[in-house]
Order: structure tokens, then C-alpha cells, then sequence
């Protein structure tokens, strides 16, 4: 992690009184300006923030509504601790994870698909037994409407089963196809091309800083050479010096502008496109709402076409009559209603 404080490159070399010869072993007022200009901002991984309570306080770009926009400014450290994550990756992540939660929903409902389809089979199939198939009477007409609602339930359950698949399975798996991941790379490429931007300007402010501080470290070098006639060129020397240090300066401030340029680009196109990721993890969270809706619609609609299959056979049952079973039975199978009598001698 690159740590750097910076200041302000026009204070520190622009002043007169930086370049004027100074008494021996005296400081400079170049590096007595630097040392004394507070430390205001940092920057961290080529990105320059301001340091906690310096400066005005920032205000949130959507208030009150915890947007991406808002949070993933900063790297964030792996579990590990031994590379840092962007704040960007952070949010690509997210979408990736809803993606797989996404096609996770779906297989889950195409497990609960598979048991309708089972339990239909099975209800079909008993639906079909010879068992107590001979019972008679009013008790034997509800019977066989009974055996006959597991026929009607399975159906019922056959139809709940391929309205899963059609309305709730098939637009989990097909919502964001195969493009949705190339898009994601091309958000990731666009803005990981502007990071690497970011950080080769940060390292021109860096190569042109240390340019300038030789510079006038070089110009010192040669004022206090002056001081004690050491040379009769030294005169001709500081004037070089001198024009090298404020071409350093120079440099300094010119790489310092491209920087900010580079980082204000970076800063809109992460407002802009980590906007455009909250609107898509949004449209994620509402399709899976209204599809899973559905399901829930699709249950209970179940429940009411399953209820209507027993309600024949809840009639029936209410029009059970043991006493007219009994007479059904007895004209049937009777053997005789003459009873015996007394033998006579």
C-alpha cells in the first residue's frame, strides 16, 4: 500500500526566497516550507484522500439511501490480508454472487418440481388399486369418488408442476444470459483501464517530486558553495540550478494536473457505472420477488383446485346411510324372508 502526504507544489518551489543564497549549515526556506506545510490529504493505492478532519466535510452523494455509489472508495483487504480488493470488485463480486443465487433458486425449484412430478405418479397409481373395490352401497359410491380424487389431486399436482417449470424455473435460469458476465467484464476492464491510468500518473507525480527535491537540494549545494567562494563558476551554477529547479517545478505541476484529471475521470466513471450496478442488482431482487410470488399464487392455487376434489367425496360421505346399505345388501343377497316355525307333532 503507497502511503504519500502530499502538498502544494506552488508553495514550495514558486517563492523567491527559496532560491536566494542562505548562511552555511542554515535550512533552506524551500525545506522549511515543506516541513512546516500540515498534512492535509494521503493517498492510498495512487488514490489521494483527505485525511480525517482536515478540510470540509463530504457529503454523501445519494443521502439516506446507502448507495454503491457512496461506499466502495476505498481497497479493501482480502481475508488473508496479503492483497487488496477494490472497492469496484467488491461490488462486480455482488452481482456474480446474485447471479449464482439466481441459477441456486432455480435448481430448488426444479427439485420441487421433480417431487410434484413424483407425488402425481404415485397418487395416479393408487388411484388405479383394486383395494376394497368391492365395498357396495352409499359407504362404496364414496369410496370409489374417493380413490377417484387422488386421480383428480394428481393432476392438479401435474399442472402445479409444469406451471413451476414454465413461471417460476425457467425465467430464474434464463433472466440474464450468458452476456450478463461478458458485461460485467467490460465494466471491470473499463474501469480497471482507469485505475492502471490512475496509478501511472500517480507514479510521473512521484519520478517529477523527486526530480524537484534534487533540484533543490542541487541549487542549496551550490548557494552554500557560493557563500565560501569554493568556486568562481559557482555563480554561472546557481543560475543553471536555479533554471532546473523551476523547470522541476514545473514538470511537478504539470503531472500533478494530469494526475487529478486522470483521478477525476476514474471518480465519475465509478459514480456512473457503480450506479448502473444498484440498478442492476435492483431489477435482480424485483424479478426474483415476482417470480417467487408466483409460486407462492401457483400454491395456493393448488390448494383450492385440491379442495375441490375432495368436496364430492366430502358429500358423498355425509350421504352415507348405513340403514339403506343394509337394504341394498339384503334385497341383493337375500336368501329368504320366510322364518321358521314350531315342528308339529
Amino acid at each position: 500500500m503507497m502511503m504519500e502526504a502530499s502538498f502544494d507544489t506552488e508553495e514550495s518551489f514558486d517563492d523567491p526566497s527559496c532560491l536566494a543564497p542562505q548562511p552555511p549549515g542554515s535550512v533552506s526556506p524551500a525545506k522549511r516550507q515543506i516541513k512546516e506545510v500540515k498534512e492535509t490529504k494521503i493517498t492510498i493505492n495512487c488514490v489521494t484522500f483527505p485525511l480525517p478532519g482536515e478540510g470540509p466535510e463530504q457529503q454523501l452523494l445519494k443521502p439516506n439511501e446507502w448507495s454503491y455509489c457512496d461506499y466502495f472508495w476505498t481497497d479493501k483487504k482480502d481475508p488473508q490480508g496479503t492483497t487488496s480488493v477494490a472497492g469496484f470488485e467488491v461490488l462486480l463480486q455482488k452481482q456474480l454472487k446474485g447471479k449464482q443465487m439466481q441459477k441456486e433458486m432455480a435448481e430448488f425449484i426444479h427439485e420441487r418440481i421433480k417431487i410434484e412430478e413424483e407425488y402425481a405418479k404415485n397418487l395416479s397409481k393408487l388411484s388405479l388399486s383394486p383395494l376394497a373395490a368391492q365395498e357396495e352401497g352409499t359407504l362404496g359410491e364414496a369410496w370409489t369418488q374417493l380413490k377417484k380424487s387422488l386421480h383428480d389431486e394428481a393432476e392438479v399436482h401435474l399442472k402445479f408442476s409444469n406451471k413451476l417449470h414454465s413461471e417460476v424455473e425457467k425465467p430464474l435460469l434464463t433472466f440474464r444470459g450468458d452476456n450478463f458476465k461478458k458485461d460485467l467484464k467490460k465494466y471491470d476492464h473499463h474501469i480497471a483501464d482507469l485505475r492502471k491510468q490512475l496509478a501511472s500518473r500517480y507514479a510521473g507525480v512521484e519520478k517529477a517530486r523527486k526530480a524537484l527535491a534534487d533540484r533543490q537540494k542541487d541549487l542549496e549545494v551550490k548557494t552554500q558553495q557560493l557563500e565560501i567562494k569554493l568556486s568562481n563558476k559557482t555563480e554561472e551554477d546557481i543560475k543553471k540550478a536555479r533554471r532546473k529547479s523551476t523547470q522541476a517545478g514545473d514538470d511537478l505541476m504539470r503531472c500533478v494536473d494530469l494526475y487529478n484529471q486522470t483521478q477525476s475521470k476514474w471518480f465519475e466513471e465509478m459514480v456512473t457505472t457503480s450506479m448502473e450496478l444498484e440498478k442492476l442488482e435492483v431489477e435482480r431482487i424485483e424479478w426474483i420477488q415476482q417470480h417467487l410470488r408466483q409460486y407462492t399464487t401457483l400454491r395456493h392455487e393448488t390448494d383450492m383446485f385440491n379442495q375441490s376434489t375432495v368436496e364430492p367425496v366430502d358429500q358423498l360421505l355425509q350421504n352415507v346411510d348405513p340403514g339403506k346399505d343394509r337394504e341394498l345388501w339384503v334385497k341383493e343377497n337375500k336368501t329368504g324372508e320366510v322364518r321358521p316355525v314350531d315342528m308339529d307333532i
